[in-house]
């Protein structure tokens, strides 16, 4: 059951990094705290997290913007390097919004722009929380299903709400959660005619760019942040062998594997992901 607190304001802004405007939403207090949503269709940073901002936004000052190709931000991001193209686009987020250091919060793409973010500018990040981040390992094994889901959401007949419907039920171990209202306000974010005409993520014509496979960076071997590794033992978008492979390489790190699961821990298990987190990023 989840916790009754007190709801936290959230204030809805926007920034200018380069060419792209980045919304976003500030709330809570305490030190800086970046959320970063996952990259299936129709996302957005609010929904993403909307089971753990009034907990986490007790202890941490929340950011948490629409990634670039997503929700209110400028659409369209780099092929040939979505993960590094988005991490720049969020470091410049923070300098607009004076903040030197945050803990980072990713979600799937989120993970893998959040791991990014960790090598490119290890300087600006405090502590970071992986849930089930993409990235790692891409192109050495066939996609799961639910990948592929995601992939091929805008390529064929293109996006439909079912389309969307059999998506989102990959996300999670237990599909009878997902309720209507989510489906309607994630099949309305993902037609926006912007989105349409640039996709954020699709399936790429051959092998996937080697900017997205995370582990052929040799910096994971070197990198001194403490890092929280955390994924669904039943996630079928992102395959739970990578957190192993990523405590493997990350010498400061630690992996949480929650049973009957999905890709969404942060939303089926609310109580549990906001206790962690708060703990680790809390700790001396």
């Amino acid at each position: 059951m989840t916790l009754m607190v007190a709801p936290v304001e959230m204030r809805e802004t926007t920034v200018t990094v380069g060419h792209r405007t980045i919304k976003l939403w500030i709330g809570g207090k305490g030190e800086p705290l970046l959320m970063l949503h996952g990259g299936g269709p129709g996302a957005t940073g609010m929904s993403n997290y909307s089971r753990n901002i009034d907990v986490l936004g007790t202890s941490f000052q929340l950011i948490i913007p629409d990634m670039p190709g997503y929700g209110g931000s400028t659409k369209g991001i780099s092929r040939a390097d979505p993960f590094g193209d988005i991490a720049q686009s969020m470091c410049g987020m923070l300098d607009k919004l004076n903040v030197e250091r945050a803990h980072v919060v990713g979600n799937s793409l989120g993970g893998a722009v959040a791991l990014r973010l960790g090598l490119e500018s290890p300087e600006r990040v405090r502590r970071l929380v992986l849930m089930g981040p993409g990235g790692i390992g891409v192109g050495r094994s066939i996609p799961t299903k639910g990948l592929m889901k995601l992939l091929t959401y805008y390529s064929g007949s293109g996006p439909s709400r079912e389309k969307l419907r059999e998506f989102i039920q990959y996300l999670v171990f237990d599909p009878s959660q997902i309720g209507e209202d989510l489906i309607t306000e994630r099949y309305k974010s993902s037609i926006d005619p912007e989105v349409i005409k640039n996709p954020p993520l699709i399936k790429p014509r051959g092998l996937p760019p080697r900017t997205m496979d995370l582990l052929r960076d040799p910096r994971l071997d070197r990198m001194s942040h403490r890092v929280l590794i955390m994924w669904g033992a039943d996630d079928r978008v992102n395959r739970p062998s990578g957190g192993l492979k990523l405590l493997q390489r990350l010498p400061n790190a630690e992996l949480y594997l929650v049973n009957k699961v999905g890709h969404w821990i942060q939303w089926e298990r609310p109580d549990e992901f906001n206790d962690l987190v708060s703990s680790f990023l809390s700790r001396r």
